[in-house]
């Protein structure tokens, strides 16, 4: 009988590899998680058991200021990236490590991460 080798989707590949070193250095991290439609972050404890802030496109605050800009899905990015910093900065989170879940910083993950720094987030 022939072996199954089944194989690992790059992307989980290296979201493993990067969670796992931004654990062992015990830092809070900004969590991105995008699909085709909508974009989500959320800001985790240094355990990674704890969700101390989020933002996604699906709130309906969000949805309107998105629709504003008319610069589609990047620009609802960025709007997700201001609001999850504001909401970490309430809590008194000022720095975090960038956890992009394997994906390319390009396109929305980089338009989120602009828009967490122009709002005071450091990372």
């Amino acid at each position: 009988m022939k072996k199954v080798v089944k194989k690992v989707d790059p992307r989980q590949r290296r979201l493993k590899r990067t969670r796992r070193h931004l654990i062992k250095l015990g830092v809070r991290r900004l969590c991105v998680y995008r699909t085709n439609g909508h974009i989500y972050a959320q800001v985790f404890s240094e355990t990674g058991a704890e969700v101390l802030a989020q933002a996604s496109s699906l709130e309906d605050e969000l949805q309107t200021q998105g629709k504003a800009l008319k610069s589609g899905k990047i620009g609802m990015a960025k709007v997700v990236g201001q609001r999850v910093a504001e909401r970490a900065l309430k809590k008194g989170i000022s720095k975090v490590a960038f956890d992009r879940a394997g994906y390319q910083y390009h396109g929305r993950v980089k338009a989120l991460a602009e828009g967490a720094r122009e709002a005071g987030l450091a990372f």
